[in-house]
């Protein structure tokens, strides 16, 4: 499926190129610079000979937009042929089952457990102040 899409999208990209050249090189009503082309009164001097350039370029164009406009049509068919989302979250189906506080600590690596209580010899931790105006000395 993905292959097609990547096929349609290249075709309509190449399409859509092809048509913008081909339109630049058409000249408009009454525009000479299409001369080269086959427009005007060069006769035998163009390059798509005496019955013009501009039937072969508009034709050219013609075709090119239908196969553009085939492959959007393309694209948008296949584009909505997706599944339908679920109405829940996304984390939902990645859910994993929950795991008490002692369970999940034991499962880090070299996590051991805390001892119950500190032993009598080692003093206890200093803690930082609470604000940092304490630690402001006074003149």
């Amino acid at each position: 499926m993905n292959a097609l899409l990547t096929i349609l999208l290249a075709v309509q990209i190449l399409s859509a190129l092809g048509m913008i050249g081909l339109i630049l090189m058409q000249h408009g009503k009454g525009a000479d610079a299409g001369a080269a082309f086959g427009g005007g009164g060069s006769g035998s001097a163009s390059l798509f000979g005496a019955s013009g350039g501009a039937n072969f370029l508009s034709r050219t164009t013609a075709v090119l937009a239908a196969v553009f406009l085939g492959c959007t049509l393309g694209l948008a068919y296949f584009g909505n042929l997706r599944t339908e989302p679920s109405s829940g979250s996304v984390l939902e189906g990645n859910m994993a089952p929950a795991t008490q506080p002692a369970e999940a600590a034991q499962q880090i690596p070299g996590n051991t457990p805390a001892p119950a209580a500190a032993p009598a010899d080692v003093p206890a931790p200093v803690t930082a102040p609470a604000t940092g105006a304490a630690q402001i000395p006074a003149k």
